[in-house]
């Protein structure tokens, strides 16, 4: 079902119902809308911090232990 579809159909349906669930369905998709922005942002943002030189010494450093400083080892 293409987008435009989905918008008619979903108009259909607001049309028949009364003024309060039809403002339920208003809250609902400003819900929705609220979210995917949230989501986006978020991930506008690890994605600048993946690209970001900020940290980039970190990938220079030596390792501090090994597997061969563990005491104990967990299989699971």
């Amino acid at each position: 079902m293409t987008r435009q579809a989905i918008i008619e159909k979903t108009l259909q349906a607001i049309n028949r119902l009364p003024e309060d669930k039809a403002e339920e369905i208003s809250d609902f998709a400003d819900f929705v809308s609220k979210r995917y922005e949230d989501h986006k942002l978020v991930e506008s943002m690890q994605k600048m911090a993946s690209d970001s030189k900020a940290f980039s010494f970190l990938q220079e450093e030596e390792d501090l232990y090994t597997l061969g400083d563990l005491k104990q080892v967990y299989n699971d």
